[in-house]
């Protein structure tokens, strides 16, 4: 049996798609046989132009074969990430041109991957499996409201359309999603593999810093800095508003950060930095007093369940975050300690945070629910199920 997985990110690089496709991959090579091959086809690390670490473009995982595909430079705009994806889609093609699978794997947040993912398939005249970790058409529509650009939707939405009709399997990260995709087809029984915890959150000692007098507590943010997060409509106001008895510290990149800075200029209790190595951003969090969160006050993001805040509540330290919907629902009803404000309501921020405690709490019951490896267990053999049925 021969399983092809589209990827755009992956291990080394900094991302929720990298996290949760190398746990996948780990799931799946202990379960092929000896008669078993999985190809992954990725890129080299580029989610941010601020941190590139090296890998091997062709890379032998016993019965697992990574190739990862050279993209040129490129930032977050949307037309930026559409020229990069060219060379990708071409090395697919070539690659899925060479042999024959007998199941294709895509996972995507935009849509391309698993548009990709489809045709290949087709070609291929191999079943396809989607794990999709976002509503492309949504968050376009909400992005680009009021833009000329918004001419492109209805083309969109029938390329996402034919990419779920022809799944033979999908996969939902949130149940918020169910909706409308169950709009586009019907017919499917639509899985519910979330966001986890991975190991690495489980073995670390996340013990808080002592207090040490006269400091301002920290609150901190690590990852994307675009519009999605909308940070540069809040943390700027609310800097100004806690003043100096507590300090922002930002750990990311994205296509916002420029603004983020300008906006935050002068304010003596904002720190930006670029993203950091995985070990590093353990230490940030044990040290930091409180964790943030914020997604745009945006319809779209209401039906997400973002992968940070599976990481922040292994932590256990308090978590201010500013969403709602789904993501609220989740941190209000399994969450203890974590605060929720209604996104860009800096009122509301100051308020949210004034309710929490400073101090670590155990979440043993939220851990156990969501760790990576069990979830990841559980898809893999939901995704050998169709090869083999296949």
């Amino acid at each position: 049996m021969n399983i092809l997985h589209l990827t755009f990110y992956f291990d080394p690089d900094l991302s929720a798609g990298s996290f949760r496709n190398t746990s996948l991959v780990d799931a799946l090579s202990r379960r092929l046989g000896t008669d078993d091959h999985l190809d992954v086809v990725t890129t080299l690390p580029n989610r941010y132009a601020t941190f590139s670490p090296e890998a091997p473009e062709q890379e032998s995982r016993g019965r697992v074969t990574v190739e990862r595909v050279h993209l040129p430079s490129h930032q977050s705009g949307m037309a930026d990430q559409a020229r990069s994806f060219a060379p990708y889609a071409r090395r697919v093609l070539k690659r899925s041109g060479e042999r024959h699978y007998d199941l294709v794997l895509a996972s995507s947040s935009r849509l391309m991957t698993a548009s990709l993912g489809a045709l290949v398939a087709r070609r291929q005249r191999a079943p396809l499996y989607l794990d999709i970790r976002d509503i492309f058409s949504d968050s376009l529509s909400d992005v680009l409201k009021g833009s000329p650009l918004r001419a492109v939707l209805p083309g969109i939405s029938l390329l996402e359309k034919w990419t779920i009709r022809n799944a033979a399997r999908v996969n939902l990260v949130s149940h918020g999603f169910r909706e409308h995709f169950e709009a586009l087809d019907a017919t499917k029984t639509y899985r519910l593999h979330t966001n986890g915890i991975d190991e690495a959150f489980l073995q670390c000692d996340f013990d808080p810093r002592l207090p040490r007098k006269n400091e301002p507590a920290r609150i901190l943010y690590a990852g994307n800095l675009g519009a999605g997060q909308g940070l540069h409509h809040i943390i700027p106001r609310a800097a100004q508003e806690l003043g100096p008895d507590y300090e922002f510290r930002v750990l990311g990149d994205g296509g916002r950060r420029q603004e983020l800075e300008d906006q935050c200029a002068g304010l003596d209790n904002v720190t930006i930095r670029p993203p950091v190595p995985r070990d590093e951003l353990l230490t940030e969090y044990a040290n930091a007093d409180i964790l943030f969160l914020h997604l745009n006050d945006l319809p779209a993001f209401r039906k997400v369940l973002p992968s940070k805040l599976f990481e922040y509540a292994a932590t256990g330290r308090p978590i201010l975050a500013g969403v709602s919907g789904e993501a609220e629902k989740l941190l209000t009803d399994e969450v203890d300690n974590a605060a929720v404000f209604h996104p860009c309501d800096v009122n509301g921020l100051v308020h949210a945070l004034n309710t929490l405690s400073l101090e670590k709490r155990e979440r043993q019951p939220f851990i156990q629910a969501y760790r990576r490896d069990a979830i990841m267990d559980a898809m893999a053999q939901d995704i050998l199920a169709l090869a083999q049925d296949g």
